[in-house]
């Protein structure tokens, strides 16, 4: 009986220290090298292993992340740094090999932005607290945006290729403002705003689906954009909306038309970029390394 269980611990402690040797002989990088706060990076796993039935999953601030392998045999995936990261963030992954998996844990550092602040005069209804009937309209469309997010992580990969903006105008708001409405400090800018006149044009950012549109208290008519495996864009404050709710969407169709709908200071489109549930500068979009930014499949 003693010899037994001393086979069976014997082979339960050589698959354990199995499964650690396999996480520490994973390398990890990341792209851009130097990420900053509020952006969107890839995450890149090289698990020197050959065999097809190798998988890497992994989190990052509460998100998970979807790796897919390129034809080199790295696994990468895309990823989210809050804009409120500190100096790093904690990255865990786990390689998973027929029936062994190991976990690990590395911390990504983490380059800090200078954020401005900006003063602006609205409408005195968007800066006074809303009353119960409104909260609860705030309330029911914050959990229609949320749940976009959360089922976007298990939509396909739709996106592919380069990212473009929603308009080809100058940039009138950047990512990560501190917003003071009507002298009061409100809330941090989650997004870039493009100039615009009511009525001229807005095109998606890449492929994808329409999941949600609405007509938001502080968003007006707003359109979200699902691209898959967690990551959607949102078209805020137009005048008009040309697509419908399931629609499939093409890198640079027409979804809608410039407004000044919601909490405004006059006609514009604010672009949100989101990975799950943290907004992100729609900007970093752009900056991925082109080598990471093809079709690697879904």
């Amino acid at each position: 009986m003693r010899s037994l269980l001393f086979l069976v611990l014997t082979i339960v402690v050589t698959r354990m220290a199995a499964a650690q040797d396999l996480a520490m002989a994973s390398d990890v990088r990341w792209e851009p090298e130097q990420p900053q706060q509020g952006t969107l990076i890839y995450l890149i796993v090289n698990t020197h292993l050959e065999d097809e039935g190798v998988n890497v999953t992994g989190q990052v601030a509460g998100q998970e992340l979807h790796f897919t392998r390129d034809p080199s045999g790295e696994f990468r995936a895309i990823a989210p740094v809050p804009v409120n990261a500190l100096e790093t963030i904690p990255f865990t992954f786990a390689v998973i090999q027929r029936s062994d998996s190991s976990h690990r844990m590395i911390r990504v550092p983490v380059g800090q932005r200078e954020f401005r602040s900006s003063r602006l005069s609205v409408d005195p209804r968007f800066s006074t607290p809303p009353d119960s009937a409104l909260q609860v309209r705030i309330r029911r469309e914050s959990a229609k945006s949320v749940a976009v997010s959360r089922r976007s992580h298990d939509t396909p990969r739709m996106w592919n290729g380069e990212w473009i903006p929603p308009r080809q105008s100058p940039i009138t708001s950047e990512f990560g403002e501190r917003r003071m409405f009507n002298r009061e400090l409100r809330s941090r800018h989650m997004g870039v705003d493009f100039d615009g006149e009511t009525g001229d044009p807005i095109v998606v950012a890449n492929r994808g689906v329409v999941a949600l549109i609405g007509n938001f208290y502080y968003a007006g008519n707003v359109v979200y954009v699902d691209h898959g495996k967690g990551l959607i864009t949102i078209y805020m404050h137009m005048t008009e909306v040309d697509v419908t709710e399931g629609q499939i969407v093409e890198r640079g169709e027409q979804i809608g038309k410039v407004g000044a709908t919601g909490r405004v200071t006059g006609p514009h489109v604010h672009w949100t970029a989101r990975y799950g549930r943290i907004s992100v500068d729609g900007l970093s979009l752009f900056d991925l390394p082109r080598s990471s930014v093809v079709d690697q499949g879904n």
